[in-house]
């Protein structure tokens, strides 16, 4: 049984890397969405991140489909118990911004379509300066007292808003942030670290990061050539023309080498050692690609090999 990792200063206990939810719905229907987290709960994993607002990009959605997905299947195995489940307010087309009567509205609508009477794991989805803190983490703490929310965390802050919410939730006594969902990954470290990471750091949150993978481009499938069949191949293959993206394709093969892993655990194992990671976020659209997402939870790189991954990106 994989050891499961605290996040931050709540008492959810979650596998060292979450599920993103983002492709259930869109370039995962229902039954390859459903076979994905078979394979990801069957290896241990406890932890599925999604949206309220995934996926209202793709045509003739309206935002929805991937809880409704996860509650479906969390309906359909009967293990809701087991599972931390992650979502969040602020992006969906009808429920856009951080108003106290948008994130109650919000919350109800979510709720119904996991099928469940609680989220273990709430966040702000994309900050909305338009509203005080005070608003917002007041809106959220409403959602913990009714039992409707375990505890909340933050994606896509500033450090400055990030500290005075939580300096409001503890004058006044209530929820608080325990964790925080960056953009952050090998060929990505400009956006947290530095005073974003610090504020994480000191509050003691738990960084969750998104694009663990840059949408694919530490899978190692894109190089110099190699035509790659994904909705994000274009994001992912710009990192090719970049001297970091390259050498941080030529570090992560070394170290796959030496381990005998794919290029994907190696990358996710770099960011489950940075301070303040409790556990990267990666999607699998299919089965095949769900094994190298959890390996990261038995990858341990030594001291020698997060410096020559930490150098190659720098």
């Amino acid at each position: 049984m994989t050891s499961l990792r605290t996040l931050g200063s709540s008492d959810l206990q979650v596998f060292p890397l979450a599920l993103g939810g983002n492709v259930f719905g869109w370039t995962a229907d229902e039954i390859q969405s459903f076979a994905v987290l078979d394979a990801y709960a069957a290896a241990g994993g406890n932890f599925i991140d999604t949206a309220d607002s995934y996926s209202a990009w793709a045509p003739g959605n309206e935002g929805g489909e991937s809880e409704t997905v996860v509650g479906k299947w969390l309906a359909s195995r009967g293990n809701r118990s087991d599972i931390v489940v992650a979502t969040k307010v602020g992006a969906h087309p009808s429920y856009k911004g951080l108003s106290a009567a948008t994130i109650k509205g919000a919350a109800e609508e979510s709720l119904r379509r996991l099928g469940t009477d609680h989220i273990d794991l709430y966040y702000t989805h994309f900050d909305d300066e338009s509203v005080p803190v005070e608003e917002i983490v007041t809106a959220l703490d409403q959602l913990v007292k009714e039992g409707k929310v375990r505890e909340i965390a933050a994606s896509n802050i500033s450090p400055e808003r990030l500290r005075a919410s939580l300096d409001f939730s503890e004058s006044e006594g209530l929820a608080r942030y325990v964790a925080l969902q960056p953009h952050y990954n090998l060929v990505s470290r400009d956006t947290y670290e530095g005073a974003l990471q610090d504020t994480a750091a000191e509050a003691g949150l738990a960084s969750v990061p998104y694009f663990a993978l840059a949408s694919g481009f530490l899978t190692g499938k894109y190089r110099a050539g190699a035509a790659v069949e994904s909705a994000r191949a274009e994001k992912a293959g710009q990192h090719l023309e970049t001297e970091r993206g390259r050498k941080v394709l030529a570090a992560l093969d070394k170290v796959a080498t030496e381990h005998g892993a794919e290029i994907a655990t190696v990358a996710l194992a770099w960011l489950a050692a940075r301070p303040t990671v409790v556990a990267p976020i990666a999607s699998a659209r299919t089965v095949e690609q769900v094994p190298a997402l959890v390996a990261v939870a038995g990858l341990r790189l030594s001291e020698q090999e997060l410096t020559a991954l930490t150098e190659a990106s720098a």
